[in-house]
């Protein structure tokens, strides 16, 4: 069957078109004076399709946990032999983590994304580390004989930097508190005179414990630990260095200008030393020079002395300083020493 549509347009037939339909469901092609004449293709709704064989789903067979064929006297560190993320079929433990509302355990170890967030330390167990230890001793040097206590260690190294390391849960390794580079050295083993110690206690200012001697130098201002290992080491090189300096103007500095009582460069010397040659009937005329140069420690109890006047001055008077004063003076001129009545 044929169908004629035409469409049109005002003035004249714009578009002309022929439609065939199949006149019925069994001829798909006819001929036509001894040609094919192509039809369309007839949906039949009747016809049986092939059936196809549906797929019957294989199931996996799931090899059991490498736990559950471990032996009890295997090597750990064949198993586990390096850090690496959190393997619950490799760990024979009961391991949990996690949180959950009260009344309920935390979460088993398998499918956990808890366990595999941190880092463990599950391959330095003893028998691993004992392991490694023997391996890399070829590569060790024996330990001096002679640093066989605390005493030779500081005076051999008298520098101490103390740093920290630190593991904890972060998305990365790096501490920020790990920077932090402590250097510590006593006063003591820096080779200072009198005025070198004057100006470098000035220098670090509260960095000096005067009970334990100790100078200590903290560092965290760099990002990195070496960074701040290399200023703090600056610093008391600088410091050092600065310290024996010898400005013009410090010459011009009296002792009413000083901070502190000075001993050797007070009056305090000079009555003590003719006291001496007093007592011993030695007059002598010393000069400033010689007054100077005199060691007040070949007198006897004169050091104690010395150090009692030195406190009471740069300490402030108290208790304590003037039963010190007292006591040293009483050594000095041959007294006996006091008694406290109770």
């Amino acid at each position: 069957m044929s169908v004629l549509i035409r469409h049109y347009k005002p003035g004249g037939i714009y578009n002309t078109k022929i439609w065939r339909f199949a006149s019925t469901t069994a001829e798909s092609t006819k001929q036509t004076n001894g040609e094919d004449e192509e039809e369309f293709r007839v949906l039949d709704i009747l016809k049986k399709k092939d059936r196809f064989q549906r797929k019957v789903a294989r199931k996996t067979e799931v090899p059991p946990d490498r736990t559950d064929k471990m032996r009890t006297d295997q090597s750990w560190g064949n198993v586990w032999p390096g850090p690496r993320s959190f393997q619950p079929s490799s760990v024979p433990l009961p391991i949990r983590q996690g949180y959950v509302p009260k009344g309920q355990a935390p979460p088993g170890k398998k499918a956990n994304a808890e366990l595999m967030k941190i880092p463990n330390f599950l391959h330095l167990t003893p028998p691993v580390i004992k392991t490694q230890c023997e391996a890399i001793k070829k590569f060790c040097t024996e330990w001096p004989k002679l640093l066989n206590s605390e005493e030779a260690i500081e005076k051999h190294y008298p520098l101490e930097v103390i740093t920290s390391d630190y593991c904890h849960a972060s998305p990365t390794i790096r501490n920020p508190l790990s920077r932090v580079v402590i250097l510590r050295i006593k006063l003591s083993d820096l080779k200072l005179d009198t005025h070198a110690r004057d100006k470098f206690l000035r220098l670090i200012d509260d960095r000096y414990n005067q009970e334990t001697d100790l100078v200590t130098i903290t560092a965290d201002r760099c990002p990195v630990r070496q960074q701040n290992l290399d200023y703090v080491n600056y610093l008391l090189t600088a410091c050092y260095h600065e310290s024996w300096g010898y400005e013009d103007w410090e010459g011009e500095k009296t002792l009413e200008d000083m901070e502190y009582y000075d001993f050797d460069l007070n009056q305090s010397k000079k009555n003590l030393i003719n006291w001496h040659l007093q007592c011993n009937n030695e007059r002598q005329t010393l000069s400033d020079n010689d007054y100077k140069s005199f060691d007040v420690s070949s007198i006897p109890n004169a050091t104690e002395y010395k150090d009692a006047v030195c406190s009471l001055f740069n300490d402030a008077e108290s208790e304590h300083t003037l039963k010190k004063y007292d006591a040293s003076v009483r050594k000095l001129l041959g007294l006996p020493e006091k008694k406290i009545l109770t």
